[in-house]
């Protein structure tokens, strides 16, 4: 059936006995698809039925349904005329992960981050009313993002002025790792409530059965719903705010859900349907570990295992030494906004529960609790995906760095991020935060480094301080990498630490011809590009050229006068960062040298899809593009 709905039109016309068959179908399509393309599993398994039922119901592109973070959206996707180009999911110039503009008509926004939908429904509906149309726009938030701040302004402000506003709250407790909090624990509570909906349920089919006095009755229904609220659902938070509140529902149950939104439609006030789904639905390893398949990478249908890098990541070794420390300083806290395990914080936090807090989707409540802590004698690790911490932008300059609290924010996928396109790229927190004040700035390039600096972070710094690398695995470590901090200097690789063998060969050529002219490169980079310098580095000496590495420790504060003694050294140098060149670390850096310099950084563009070598080669921040500006500086001097 799937591969013949071009369209929501074509899946109306689908009888309602079969639509169970669709939903398998498409089950199996997601699950063959993200097990040879990475992608969000569990969320869109969970969300089938419910996106069914919206798409039956609901005139689409004409009616508006918007997905909270649209990590879920894939059935969306599959049923308005995208079947033909899923297979491309998440590929390099495929389809997004996420809703996109570009995509469809029915994507009426480019999403990607939490608690966004309800605000941005309410901001078209308000206009298409003051345009005199009267179509519906269904929000579709999870409980999860519902811990967001900006998803309860937005309620209050709709519960004032939308009547045709519908929040589908679809609540399968859990964000990406397990909720937490008074909001998860307020749903289960409604949950329980059953009494209050069957009766709801049974007097609403009734009153649609007695003729001529419908009007009538319909007011009168109204009237009694509100009190049997009062009786089981005491202090409902969405009926304080102004909403009609329906549920909770069974988010798998089609006929339930149809009959229920078409219900919706005709209230003429802003409505809550609480719809209950099974993250991960219908295969059984998502099923059992829904936080483990919420963003996955490729993996085995038949076991659910996914592939690993094949050497340690910058993940797992940051795990390994924040427990190592958390057994040997009772003062670190552990902080992260619902992404524990991504961010390598579930380690210790199975170990030290007390001293570990997930505040759910709430980055900006994050980092200023992290402030609190540090105020009150305990040092904070705060770990939030580069990307995400873009939130937290305000509460870092006013309750972290104005305040002049140590606390140490790591931001994990740093720099290209691979499959999720342009909301997930971590490249803007270097340009962000070097004009604050009182910041330290680390980038460390190997396991080893990554160690040392953290370290540094915690014990030897008093102001707020940031850590960041890549999703990646943790290159070779040379012998430079052991030194100790120096504040505001990085680390000069000679080439015969990181191409030993190379580096003595060029030598041995030199020593023959004395009389040719010996040209030398510095390569100055960020620690996520560190590998990229080493294979470039590597490539220029057996072409002749002498290539030394240095790797900025520091992005904040700069040394810049031992910095310009280095250059002094060299012909030219490059520049390699991972993070954006308008306001970046290179771009001040290229102002206190006299040498010939390039600087290779993503251009001002979002990135689009692809794996990190291809979103890295469309922003042209490879070894190929490293050694071609090395050759042109050296050409033209």
């Amino acid at each position: 059936m799937l591969q013949n709905i071009n369209s929501p039109e074509d899946l109306k016309k689908i009888p309602s006995k079969k639509i169970p068959l669709l939903a398998e179908e498409i089950r199996k399509k997601i699950i063959h698809t993200v097990a040879h393309n990475g992608g969000h599993l569990a969320s869109n398994l969970g969300a089938v039925e419910l996106t069914l039922a919206l798409h039956r119901v609901f005139n689409s592109p004409e009616d508006a349904i918007i997905f909270d973070v649209s990590h879920q959206s894939y059935t969306h996707k599959l049923v308005t005329g995208r079947y033909k180009d899923f297979d491309s999911l998440r590929k390099k110039d495929g389809m997004s992960g996420f809703t996109r503009i570009n995509e469809s008509e029915h994507d009426y926004f480019d999403a990607g981050h939490a608690s966004s939908s309800i605000s941005s429904a309410l901001g078209l509906l308000t206009a298409w009313k003051l345009e005199g149309r009267d179509d519906k726009v269904v929000a579709v938030i999870g409980d999860g993002a519902l811990t967001g701040g900006m998803a309860f302004e937005a309620l209050s402000h709709a519960g004032q002025i939308s009547p045709n506003l519908i929040v589908v709250l679809n609540d399968n407790q859990m964000s990406i790792s397990k909720n937490t909090g008074s909001i998860s624990r307020y749903l289960s509570r409604l949950t329980t409530s059953k009494t209050y909906q069957s009766i709801n349920y049974k007097f609403s089919r009734l009153v649609d059965k007695i003729p001529y006095f419908s009007e009538k009755l319909a007011k009168f229904n109204f009237r009694m719903k509100r009190g049997l609220k009062g009786l089981f659902l005491t202090n409902n938070l969405f009926v304080d705010l102004g909403f009609e509140y329906v549920g909770p529902l069974n988010g798998h149950n089609v006929e339930q859900l149809e009959d229920t939104f078409r219900r919706v439609k005709n209230i003429p006030r802003p409505v809550v349907v609480h719809v209950i789904t099974q993250k991960g639905k219908g295969y059984s390893p998502a099923e059992n570990d829904p936080s483990s398949f919420h963003g996955v990478g490729p993996f085995n249908i038949s076991d659910g295992v996914v592939e690993k890098f094949d050497t340690l990541s910058f993940t797992e070794s940051f795990s390994r030494m924040l427990y190592e420390e958390g057994l040997n300083n009772p003062k670190i806290a552990a902080i992260t906004a619902a992404m524990a395990k991504g961010t390598g914080l579930d380690l210790f936090a199975r170990h030290f529960p007390d001293r570990f807090f997930d505040v759910g989707i709430a980055e900006e409540h994050a980092v200023t609790f992290a402030g609190g802590l540090s105020a009150g004698g305990m040092i904070p690790v705060c770990a939030i995906y580069s990307t995400f911490i873009q939130r937290s932008v305000d509460q870092m300059i006013m309750d972290l760095a104005l305040q002049n609290r140590h606390a140490v924010l790591v931001f994990d996928r740093a720099g290209a991020v691979p499959g999720d396109g342009e909301t997930h790229q971590g490249i803007f927190d270097i340009a962000l935060l070097r004009p604050v004040p009182n910041f330290i700035m680390l980038s460390p390039a190997t396991s080893l480094d990554q160690k040392i600096l953290f370290k540094y972070a915690v014990y030897d710094c008093d102001s707020p301080v940031s850590i960041r690398w890549p999703k990646s695995s943790c290159p070779n470590e040379s012998e430079s990498f052991s030194k100790p901090v120096e504040i505001g200097r990085g680390l000069l690789i000679k080439s015969s630490e990181y191409a030993s063998g190379v580096h003595e060969r060029l030598e041995e050529d030199f020593e023959v011809k004395p009389e040719l002219p010996r040209k030398k490169v510095l390569l100055v980079t960020t620690g996520g590009m560190y590998s990229e310098c080493v294979t470039a580095g590597r490539s220029l000496l057996l072409s002749g050229i002498f290539t030394d590495i240095y790797s900025l420790r520091f992005l904040k504060p700069l040394d810049e006068e031992y910095f310009n003694s280095i250059c002094k050294d060299y012909d030219c140098v490059v520049f390699v960062e991972d993070g954006v060149y308008n306001g970046g670390v290179s771009q001040y850096l290229r102002s206190f040298i006299s040498n010939k310099n390039c600087v290779i950084a993503f251009p001002d563009k979002f990135s689009s899809n692809g794996n990190r070598q291809q979103i890295l080669e469309e922003a042209g921040i490879t070894s190929s593009n490293i050694i071609k500006c090395a050759q042109e500086l050296l050409n033209e001097k």
